[in-house]
């Protein structure tokens, strides 16, 4: 009992010195309520066609967490390329592979949709993961492959929509100041 009363005293002191130091989540709305900066600029994104299976599946991922279907006029363009590759690394004494690390790769260019098609920001992301291949189940490791990717492109999605929540922000605090 005492040690959860501390507990929460401690909880209540760290959220009090947060939000003393100017600590705001990077999605919280504004004080009217309104959307904030990063979820305003999400929704004027457009991500044009990435060529290829993961690129696919890493322009849905995108979408999803822009809300890219919201109606809102696009003002920006986010060019990404993206690859996955794969490298074995359980090798068996006839040489067949039975472990496949992949390495998935993303570089961004968030561009204004002026004449100059100015470029805002760019960074690159990264994620591995491993896929085990058993030769007698061919159908389950392509599966399998194919699951990894769209994890991946999950992943990497989410790294990139970080990125460039905190770039948003960091453009409205500037234009507030």
């Amino acid at each position: 009992m005492k040690s959860s009363v501390s507990r929460r005293w401690f909880c209540l002191g760290s959220l009090t010195a947060l939000g003393g130091c100017g600590f705001q989540p990077v999605y919280m709305p504004t004080a009217s309520g309104a959307r904030g900066p990063a979820q305003r600029e999400f929704a004027a994104i457009n991500v044009p066609v990435i060529p290829e299976r993961p690129g696919q599946l890493m322009r849905q991922a995108l979408q999803e967490r822009f809300g890219s279907d919201s109606g809102t006029p696009a003002k920006y363009d986010l060019i990404v390329t993206f690859g996955v590759s794969g490298v074995g690394v359980g090798i068996e004494s006839n040489d067949i592979a039975t472990r496949i690390r992949l390495v998935g790769n993303a570089t961004y260019s968030l561009r204004a949709r002026d004449p100059k098609r100015t470029e805002l920001t760019s960074g690159a992301a990264r994620t591995l993961d491993g896929v085990n291949i058993f030769d007698s189940q061919y159908f389950a490791a392509d599966q399998e492959v194919e699951a990894e990717q769209k994890r991946m492109a999950e992943n990497i999605a989410t790294q990139i929509a970080t990125q460039l929540a905190v770039w948003f922000r960091q453009q409205a605090a500037k234009q507030a100041a």
